[in-house]
């Protein structure tokens, strides 16, 4: 099941001095760059310091000829409760629980939006961001997927990084663009967006661009070298 972030926040913040030290239940062998050195199989679980998770994504030039938002089909409602999946996650991230009516219409709640620190009052107000944008994915490898593997990643529910609810207003600014582009409003979020951004791509094997690794590898200098633990889906 999908951990609301706040339950995430609290696990994170109480857990993350053990995960230096305690094994999980599969790990990446790393070399002394922190590169990964085999293909990992996908469902495989790694686990890694951010920064040499960084240093392991492939660099690549990016290219978005034959990119179209409906090559990602969503949202979908893969488990037929009648609440697709931008609802599931405004459910699960909610601050305080919405009334759910009829075909999953979502009355009253509150959220939480980390882009710029504000709380919202209505599910309307809300954008539930794919952290790496859709265009992104196409132009770092999601273009050779496919259309089955697309709509997973537009709907992944599984890894509760990947997708957010956030205020429609930083959303929609923040639009297709990478951290070379764009950070969210709020700073005190950066770290985390640049480190959640960085298990997203590990997660899907996508590459980064050299300016993306520029500034991915700048920030992250400035945050805690946390480790991340990743499931990998291709």
């Amino acid at each position: 099941m999908r951990l609301a972030r706040t339950r995430r926040t609290l696990i994170a913040a109480l857990f993350a001095p053990l995960a230096l030290l305690t094994p999980t239940t599969a790990h990446a062998t790393t070399t002394a760059a922190g590169h990964l050195p085999v293909r990992h199989a996908p469902g495989e679980t790694i686990t890694l310091p951010v920064r040499d998770a960084l240093a392991a994504l492939p660099v690549a030039d990016e290219s978005r000829a034959g990119y179209s938002r409906d090559k990602f089909r969503h949202w979908t409602d893969a488990d037929k409760n009648g609440c697709n999946t931008r609802a599931e996650v405004l459910l699960e991230e909610a601050v305080t629980a919405p009334e759910v009516g009829a075909k999953c219409a979502l009355t009253g709640g509150s959220w939480y939006s980390p882009y710029d620190d504000r709380y919202l009052d209505s599910a309307s107000k809300l954008d539930v961001d794919h952290l790496v944008p859709l265009a992104e994915a196409w132009d770092s490898g999601a273009s050779a997927w496919t259309a089955k593997q697309r709509e997973a990643y537009a709907n992944d529910l599984d890894d509760p990084r990947a997708l957010i609810a956030v205020s429609a207003a930083s959303n929609r600014s923040k639009a297709d663009r990478d951290p070379t582009e764009w950070l969210p409003p709020y700073a005190g979020y950066w770290c985390t967006y640049v480190t959640d951004w960085v298990a997203d791509k590990t997660r899907y094997q996508l590459t980064i661009d050299p300016a993306e690794q520029t500034a991915l590898t700048a920030r992250l200098a400035a945050c805690p070298d946390q480790p991340i633990t990743v499931t990998l889906a291709h």
